[in-house]
């Protein structure tokens, strides 16, 4: 890229969900690929970028990673603005987690972009003897709002390429038609299926103080 700015698209993501299903690492793992066993909780907001190839053409998603906490999620709610995709995150071995995602999905389509692009993540996938959340049950849920829906690991990788790519995809083509919906409904991705999306550059934001105000 001849300059740092060059980009066809810039698309805002947001990562929601309760606090402690794995959104930081999520965003870690798919920027820099790396994990942190020891990852804290998100206070307030940290964002990272990738950049990517679709055809020709330079797409740059900027990746917000909001926090969880109850007590917090009037300020996450404010990030949601010019959001065009979002991914709902919650934790395959903890029950509550995936209760909690019917809260995170109307706060998305109050506040996020009309025509938002959402994915319900289940991470953890390496935790799968510890599950509490049946896939049938997210399989229903997914259905029902017409969405897809993932089991991802941060920690193996497991699904993450996969996940991100499917959302910064599906961006892409609403860009392209304005009147295209989300393919396969309620239907889970498994691993390999994919879409011709390249990377190009990946460049994670600087956190300064309790969020991150940093891009390339």
């Amino acid at each position: 890229m001849s300059n740092k700015d060059d980009y066809d698209y810039l698309f805002k993501i947001v990562l929601t969900g309760d606090s402690g299903v794995g959104k930081s690492n999520l965003l870690s793992r798919f920027c820099k690929n790396e994990f942190s066993l020891e990852s804290r909780s998100t206070i307030g907001v940290e964002f990272a970028t990738k950049t990517m190839m679709a055809d020709d053409k330079i797409i740059k998603a900027q990746i917000w990673d909001t926090c969880g906490q109850e007590q917090f999620r009037a300020i996450a709610k404010t990030y949601y603005k010019g959001a065009v995709g979002a991914m709902i995150v919650y934790d395959i071995t903890k029950q509550g987690s995936f209760e909690s995602v019917e809260k995170w999905y109307q706060d998305v389509k109050d506040y996020a972009e009309q025509n938002v692009v959402i994915m319900i993540v289940g991470n953890k996938s390496d935790l799968a003897h510890l599950r509490e959340v049946k896939t049938e049950d997210v399989a229903a849920f997914a259905e029902k709002r017409n969405l897809a829906y993932i089991e991802t690991s941060a920690l193996d990788s497991t699904n993450v390429d996969i996940a991100f790519q499917r959302v910064i995809g599906e961006i892409y083509q609403l860009f392209l038609n304005a009147n295209a919906t989300q393919p396969k409904t309620g239907k889970k991705i498994e691993e390999g299926e994919n879409i011709n999306l390249k990377k190009e550059n990946t460049t994670p934001a600087k956190k300064k103080e309790s969020a991150c105000c940093s891009i390339f």
